[in-house]
């Protein structure tokens, strides 16, 4: 990696948050002449990579696996599933997340762009402190992403009451496990904990799974799951949870409780804004989230925020969009807004 020593003169570009849209700015700044500061308190790759979408989908081609193994014989093949061995499993997630990883590292390398690991803060519209170091810019990206939220009163313990962070470190197949919120995230896990054997329920507010795509498609979905014995609560809100002696009690607002040995709280993901000197230097926001205009700009002309932190779409692709947009704005490239309607 580039050196992490700040330079006497302001760098073009300097990134708050190495996520998709941080390291996408990044990128497309260094390949466009710019010089690129590039500021990341845990690992290169975010959310994505680390938390989510990678190793969720790696997660998930295991369960297939699993059911493969299960059904061979309708295929005339004579297979049956022994077991799930939880460590086996991680270790194959952990494989593919860490060679997309030292992948990403050598691209921050080859591209010149100066990576500096630690906690950074905005302490002027054109310069981000990390340490006792502060590293100046002609313009300042914030791409400081998310977090797993949780619900008002809903304390997550991390062993009994946990979020998806705690679920793709979790060392063994829980018996059963009640899954808090229909949305993606909820379903992914769902779908990994029955192909592993696990007994799984969802609750969800809104009237269908996967709630802010079409009708149609979760009704597929619904049906899917239904064929699948994963059990579903539509139209419920969560009222509250208490520890039994094997795990977790949900109650419902409908009056109905539901037991298990683990809750997921998968109720969406939060910007990671608080505390890092965004408000105390002119930087607006709407319940954490950056307000930008259709260009990622914010209202301080030499600052620009992308990905989750901005109240878009939360997916990686959305994300380096994003950063490219930003990247080729200030290269003094034309640019267009992205058309968020038309996004997959």
């Amino acid at each position: 990696m580039s050196s992490s020593e700040p330079s006497t003169n302001p760098a073009d570009l300097v990134i708050l948050g190495g996520g998709s849209g941080g390291y996408a700015a990044a990128f497309r700044a260094a390949e466009l002449g710019m010089s690129v500061v590039l500021i990341e308190r845990d690992k290169v790759g975010g959310t994505c990579l680390h938390r989510g979408c990678i190793p969720t989908k790696a997660l998930l081609h295991a369960a297939e696996v699993a059911d493969s193994a299960r059904e061979g014989e309708q295929f005339g093949v004579k297979t049956t599933l022994a077991g799930i061995d939880m460590a086996g499993v991680n270790s194959y997630k952990d494989g593919v997340v860490g060679r997309l990883y030292k992948g990403l590292q050598g691209l921050v390398k080859a591209r010149k762009v100066t990576y500096v690991e630690g906690e950074g803060r905005l302490v002027s519209p054109t310069a981000v402190q990390v340490g006792d170091q502060t590293y100046e810019g002609r313009h300042v990206l914030l791409a400081t992403g998310s977090y797993a939220r949780s619900l008002p009163g809903l304390e997550i313990d991390g062993h009994r009451v946990i979020t998806s962070d705690h679920a793709l470190r979790l060392e063994r197949v829980p018996a059963s496990v009640i899954v808090l919120g229909g949305g993606v995230i909820g379903c992914e896990f769902a779908s990994v904990w029955k192909s592993f054997g696990a007994e799984v329920t969802i609750v969800e507010a809104l009237p269908h799974l996967v709630p802010l795509e079409d009708e149609s498609s979760s009704k597929l979905l619904e049906r899917a799951f239904r064929k699948r014995k994963i059990g579903f609560e539509l139209g419920s809100r969560f009222s509250g949870v208490e520890k039994t002696d094997n795990g977790v009690k949900v109650s419902l607002e409908n009056g109905k409780a539901i037991e298990a040995e683990l809750l997921l709280v998968a109720v969406g993901r939060g910007p990671v804004s608080e505390g890092l000197g965004y408000e105390e230097n002119g930087v607006p926001t709407d319940r954490g989230f950056v307000v930008v205009d259709e260009l990622c700009q914010t209202s301080v002309p030499t600052i620009s925020a992308v990905g989750d932190l901005i109240p878009t779409l939360q997916l990686a692709h959305v994300g380096f969009g994003e950063g490219i947009l930003v990247a080729e704005r200030l290269a003094g490239l034309p640019v267009v807004p992205i058309d968020y309607a038309g996004v997959p």
